[in-house]
């Protein structure tokens, strides 16, 4: 297996609160170990209430009495235009980083991990100009000016999966909206913080606006209830994500709660399967089954069962397994030993229910050290198995089969998820109306995808508000309206 030992040229012991890299108050530390080779990579600081109370402090502060929401939009563009460079300039650093903390193979690490937050970056950069920051009204009843403003101080709390790409998502819009930010990475992946501080410093942004603390999971939840937080961004499973909507409920505090799915990939009786199987293997396993967008679900017409069946047989074949440095690696370990013990646990509750196994089911033999797990299609599964129903973030898929569309959709929506889903067929218009009845979030039709300019998130059980698009800045602005004289409204 490759190492890479030199990942980031700071230091490893200190926290980045207020602009500067400070000492931790407690002694306490987290070790990122290897998905893939169950080495060492690095020991950090865990954060613990005081340290968190100092990022919060110092985020007030920068907000109350700091200059950043008082410059102007093009000023603050200008600041995240210059990271946008620095993240360029640092591709494949980032991709290193990610991929020695959580596993994720090197090639998609590239393109999904590092060019990735860029490209949302650049989006939001793009966006901003558009969004409706200050609008007028009138009416027989008054007259006014809309604006929107910073709402204030921003907790973003980090999952493993995709930790730079998430913590842009949020951190972009609430920056540009005149935010400021305290991000609490996950403790699987806590490495890349520490780069992304070294370049928002780098590119001249004020103390105290990004702070960003490496912490246990507990920190989390004290941060939640946090009197100096005016809204938590939250990114992860459903159950943490009802938690901390209760918390939040309780403080009359909002919250943005992307969290968890199980999508589905609608294949209609006239669907190119090269593009379908094409798709499967992209979208369906991507990150080794660790993102919760995946199309885990394979709904099927009958008459293309046997052909998905050979199909799916050769997809995984020819997808490697193993060192996720090595570039023709298209499945890694798992994150964490705990999480491949999760994932088994379901392929055990497969097969225990009888579901046919057509491929994988077990881990890699020629594999004797990391959390791998081969990547494993179930078929002819009954939707409402607990595998065809609860997350598995994993690189399990299940397959089932259906005689006519009310059924398919039917079997799309019988879930307590609602984040994402794709249809194919070769009548576009077809494939969209079977889209527009599935209820969720986002839908690919025949396999195009949304784009970063349009808003993801998730309806029922997959979360709460949107990211992305020109709506992914509603969570973190304040709404205001000013009555004025007709004549000054008409000015404006």
């Amino acid at each position: 297996m490759t190492t890479h030992s030199n990942l980031w040229h700071g230091r490893y012991d200190t926290l980045f609160i207020g602009g500067r890299w400070v000492e931790p108050t407690s002694d306490s530390t987290i070790e990122v170990i290897s998905p893939a080779t169950e080495h060492l990579v690095a020991r950090v600081p865990a954060g613990v209430e005081a340290d968190i109370d100092a990022a919060v402090g110092a985020a007030r502060a920068a907000f109350d009495s700091g200059p950043w929401p008082r410059m102007s939009l093009a000023e603050r563009i200008a600041v995240l235009r210059a990271l946008s460079t620095e993240l360029a300039a640092h591709e494949a650093q980032i991709a290193q980083l990610v991929t020695a903390q959580m596993g994720c193979p090197i090639t998609l690490s590239t393109k999904m991990q590092a060019i990735g937050p860029r490209l949302l970056l650049d989006s939001f950069l793009d966006l901003a100009p558009e969004y409706p920051w200050s609008t007028t009204r009138r009416s027989a009843t008054g007259n006014a000016q809309v604006t929107r403003g910073p709402v204030g101080v921003v907790a973003a709390i980090i999952p493993w999966d995709a930790p730079l790409l998430v913590t842009v998502i949020k951190a972009a819009p609430a920056l540009l909206a005149g935010c400021t930010v305290v991000v609490k990475p996950s403790p699987e992946t806590p490495l890349d913080g520490y780069l992304l501080a070294e370049l928002l410093d780098k590119v001249g942004l004020p103390a105290g606006v990004v702070n960003i603390v490496q912490a246990q999971r507990d920190a989390s939840e004290y941060l939640v209830r946090h009197p100096g937080v005016d809204v938590v961004s939250y990114t992860g499973s459903t159950e943490v994500g009802r938690r901390i909507g209760a918390l939040c409920g309780q403080d009359l505090r909002r919250c943005l709660l992307e969290l968890g799915g199980k999508s589905a990939a609608v294949l209609l009786a006239d669907a190119d399967l090269d593009k379908a199987v094409a798709a499967i293997r992209a979208l369906s396993l991507r990150n080794s089954g660790q993102v919760c967008s995946n199309k885990t679900r394979i709904v099927v017409a009958r008459s293309l069962r046997d052909e998905l069946h050979e199909r799916l047989i050769d997809m995984v074949a020819s997808m490697p397994v193993g060192d996720p440095f090595d570039p023709a690696t298209e499945i890694g370990p798992m994150a964490t030993a705990a999480h491949r013990a999760r994932v088994e646990s379901y392929i055990a509750a497969g097969k225990e229910a009888g579901a046919p196994l057509l491929v994988g089911g077990g881990r890699p033999e020629v594999l004797d050290r990391g959390w791998f797990v081969e990547p494993t299609v179930f078929t002819d599964v009954d939707p409402n198995a607990k595998i065809a129903q609860e997350e598995i973030f994993g690189p399990v898929l299940t397959v089932h089969t259906f005689d006519t569309e009310n059924e398919a959709i039917d079997i799309a929506n019988n879930s307590e998820f609602g984040l994402n889903g794709s249809v194919f067929s070769a009548d576009i218009d077809r494939a969209l109306a079977v889209a527009r009845r599935i209820h969720t979030g986002a839908v690919e039709v025949d396999g195009n995808l949304v784009g970063f300019a349009a808003p993801i998130g998730g309806v029922k059980n997959s979360g709460i508000g949107r990211e992305a698009g020109l709506e992914g800045f509603d969570a973190y602005v304040e709404l205001k309206s000013y009555g004025l004289p007709a004549d000054m409204v008409a000015r404006l």
